[in-house]
């Protein structure tokens, strides 16, 4: 027999077959990443009982030893390739109160973890189903220290009955996919490569593994880069927010996301994003007002829910969407209820006092009446425009409280007959549950006033988003209130940092409608709606995702055996840090997205606030430091991604600071030094003032340099290149006060154009300067100022070798 028909023969014997990687492929664990199998094996192995509250100690020290057990392995054998006896072989024992002899029982709960953990990919499975049914050979390869036996118990506990045509275990064959394992297989199975296929997550080892020795790849990632990236970063803020806690064992919720985007490859940005963030939270949200329902389900009790307009719109299409129980859309604000409750005028004064500025018309159109002395206070107010605190503290000279208790009366009784059109047997309810956002239950108290005026017995629970859990202790002892994501799930600072940001969340899931206004019988008056309609239509796609994600999540997650609302605690930590990695540390992308998002205010004003404002943020840090910079009253709404326009590092600032875990005597200034600073008059006068340097803890300077009218300064001399020779600027910026404490102080900072600034001595590049000596000099003209005092604040950082200079 010649050479071509013995290899013709030989072709002829060799088959195609489909290759299957079995973590993160095949098999899916139900934690967040790999590493909650050691955090499930600190739990199993009882060590959690003896050693409490240092699983992430036991986690690190595992990946540590299995760190060690590779190196030991390639210096010794020439392999990183080990088995799970060698990792554990290197394992502190006695840390942990063990003995080398419970290396086994080690071993053994780490499997029984696995076993708990893994579930079978419902996609990977069809294919290899449907692979094996058409004839192909199937199979697994994987890089693990799990031998073939202990791989193919993992594999049939996960799918009983499983079979395949070959395994390959890393670690028993001494190589890996990136190494030699594809070629083995290839050798021992009689494969051709060319008309075979392997699947995999990872792009090293299976994907240019498998090109390397001609097996066509087909990549199936655990997630793309950009949601890997938020992943990670919600680790981070949960591990920030949520101290102590595992950080690994969320009963599947990551994994069902990863499976729920991965069928939604293909949708735009917004949708990715409801998909992805908001569906995740909005979901479990929905999973807890159910169970607030259940919880006052008792004999005797008629319980109805209902969803408050309009941030309450979102949760009440998932509602709606997902269950046949009746339920709500109950459009009522804050403002109206105050109105509506009002037996005195101290709930008028306490809604006025919220108010950023108000005219007549708008009051008018608020109260229903206009007096005379009103309209007069109105008139004598600059363009008669008036803040909402002067009103109220006028308000008790200008009208009859007898009139607010007449007005409150009619409003009442539209805002009832409202109610008892929307809500099914309003009448014969015992119980209403009150779903919102949050936060301190204003609504539902003034609804309790209401009730109460009106002989109305029904209860009333609140449930919420995110509660400001103090402000609630003086519900009236027939009522409740809880919130999901409440002071025992992230601390009450925690809290207040993320309702300073919750703007953008109220604006993503409102209606496409305006604030309600008043009512007409079963008709809602509305406000005019302010919001531009690329806004409602951005919301609109955004909600999509999210009700998609409602939706699909469900039937995968019992497809797959996930269960990721189980444990109702750790569905709120996980939702609490899914929500705040949005709020506080938004990627570029979603800052591109969101960043133009403006909020309407609806208390007496038809303004739109912006969400960003990273220019605010930077003049805020020149003048008045990074603590007050964190502490700014709105506007701009979203504080947090103004930071992060500056940049994720400034975010992260904001969220420790937050969190309260920014040291002060790190991040604060201190003194470094003294410039003097030259001062000229218009007249050619001129003075030398000494001003004190402050080195911040991004290693930043700060000067300020204060100047009164009475002084009569045109220009302010500061020599720069004393400070560092080369530097860049940040900017200059100015406060006005009738004091010096007043004016450092203020909120109220103007930048100096750049425009007007003159530069003697110095060579610019952008916002980058050098100096070849200590002359060089920055000059700031001074204008004629509008109060006392001024206060000039110059903000650089060193570059290069330059520093600072006594």
């Amino acid at each position: 027999m010649n050479v071509a028909t013995v290899d013709a023969q030989r072709r002829a014997q060799i088959v195609s077959a489909w290759s299957f990687d079995v973590f993160d492929t095949f098999l899916m664990r139900a934690c967040t990443t790999p590493d909650g199998v050691f955090e499930r094996t600190y739990e199993l192995s009882g060590i959690s009982r003896t050693c409490p509250n240092v699983s992430a100690s036991f986690v690190q020290h595992r990946m540590q030893a299995e760190s060690r057990a590779r190196r030991t392995a390639k210096e010794t054998r020439g392999t990183s390739e080990v088995h799970i006896d060698d990792i554990y072989s290197f394992f502190p024992f006695r840390l942990f109160g063990l003995k080398r002899a419970h290396l086994r029982d080690l071993v053994d709960a780490e499997f029984e973890a696995e076993l708990e953990l893994c579930r079978v990919n419902p996609d990977m499975l069809r294919q290899y189903l449907d692979m094996k049914h058409l004839g192909h050979r199937v199979g697994f390869i994987s890089d693990t220290y799990w031998n073939s036996d202990q791989l193919a118990r993992l594999l049939r506990a996960c799918r009983p009955g499983l079979s395949w045509d070959f395994l390959y275990a890393s670690c028993d064959h001494g190589s890996s996919k990136s190494e030699t394992l594809f070629a083995t297989y290839l050798t021992e199975q009689n494969v051709d490569p060319a008309a075979s296929f392997h699947i995999g997550d990872n792009d090293r080892a299976d994907i240019k593994g498998a090109k390397r020795h001609g097996i066509r790849p087909r990549y199936y990632p655990q997630a793309g880069q950009q949601l890997a990236s938020r992943f990670q970063r919600e680790t981070a803020i949960f591990e920030l927010l949520c101290p102590g806690q595992p950080a690994r064992l969320d009963h599947g919720a990551r994994t069902l996301r990863r499976m729920v985007a991965a069928r939604s490859a293909e949708r735009p940005p917004a949708y990715h994003l409801g998909l992805t963030v908001l569906g995740p939270i909005m979901t479990a949200f929905d999973v807890f007002v159910a169970d607030r329902c259940a919880e006052l389900e008792e004999p005797g009790r008629r319980v109805a829910v209902g969803f408050l307009g309009r941030d309450g719109f979102l949760s009440h299409r998932i509602w709606h969407s997902g269950r046949d129980a009746a339920s709500a859309y109950v459009e009522i604000n804050r403002r109206v209820s105050l109105i509506a409750s009002a037996d005195t005028m101290q709930p008028l004064l306490d809604l006025l006092g919220k108010v950023l500025k108000i005219d007549a018309p708008t009051f008018r159109d608020m109260l229903k009446v206009l007096p005379s002395a009103v309209a007069d206070f109105f008139a004598q107010c600059p363009n008669g425009i008036a803040t909402g605190a002067a009103l109220a503290d006028a308000l008790p000279e200008l009208m009859d409280a007898r009139e607010i208790t007449k007005l409150a009366a009619g409003q009442r009784a539209r805002l009832l007959a409202y109610l008892r059109h929307v809500i099914p047997d309003f009448d014969r309810c015992t119980d209403l549950v009150l779903a919102d956002l949050g936060y301190s239950g204003s609504v539902q108290k003034a609804l309790r006033r209401i009730f109460d005026q009106e002989g109305i017995a029904i209860r009333l629970h609140g449930a919420y988003l995110i509660s400001l859990d103090d402000t609630l202790d003086d519900l009236a002892d027939c009522d409740t209130a809880k919130g999901f994501i409440s002071d025992l799930v992230v601390t009450p600072h925690v809290k207040r940092m993320l309702i300073r940001n919750v703007a953008l969340l109220e604006q993503i899931c409102c209606s496409a409608d305006g604030s309600v206004r008043d009512y007409d019988g079963a008709q809602v008056l509305r406000e005019i709606n302010p919001r531009p309609g690329v806004q409602i239509a951005l919301a609109s796609e955004i909600q999509a995702g999210a009700l998609a994600y409602a939706a699909n999540a469900g039937k995968i997650a019992a497809a797959i055996g996930l269960e990721p609302h189980a444990a109702p605690d750790i569905a709120a930590r996980w939702s609490a840090a899914t929500l705040a990695r949005l709020l506080l540390l938004p990627d570029d992308d979603e800052l591109a997205l969101l960043g133009e998002l403006k909020h309407d205010i609806n208390l007496g004003t038809h303004a739109l606030a912006p969400m960003l404002d990273t220019g605010f943020i930077r003049d805020q840090l020149t003048a008045r430091g990074l603590t007050a910079a964190c502490t700014s009253a709105a506007p701009p709404m979203w504080l947090a991604g103004s930071f992060a326009g500056l940049s994720p590092s400034h975010a992260y600032l904001y969220a420790l600071f937050g969190a309260n875990r920014l040291p002060a005597d790190v991040f604060e200034e201190t003194p470094c030094g003294a410039l003097q600073v030259g001062l000229f008059r218009a007249n050619g006068d001129a003075a030398v003032e000494t001003v004190t340097m402050f080195r911040t803890g991004l290693g930043e300077l700060r000067l300020r340099i204060p100047v009164s009218r009475a002084m009569a300064i045109a220009m302010i001399a500061l020599p720069l290149a004393k400070a560092a020779r080369d530097g860049q600027l940040h900017g200059v910026t100015m406060q006005l006060g009738d004091s010096v404490r007043d004016a450092a102080e203020s909120q109220d900072v103007a930048g100096v154009p750049a425009e007007r600034l003159t530069y003697a001595g110095l060579t610019l590049t952008g916002a980058s300067y050098h100096a070849t000596d200590d002359e060089g000099r920055l000059q700031i003209p001074v204008g004629p100022l509008a109060r006392e005092i001024a206060i000039y604040s110059v903000a650089i950082t060193p570059l290069g070798h330059a520093d600072h200079r006594d």
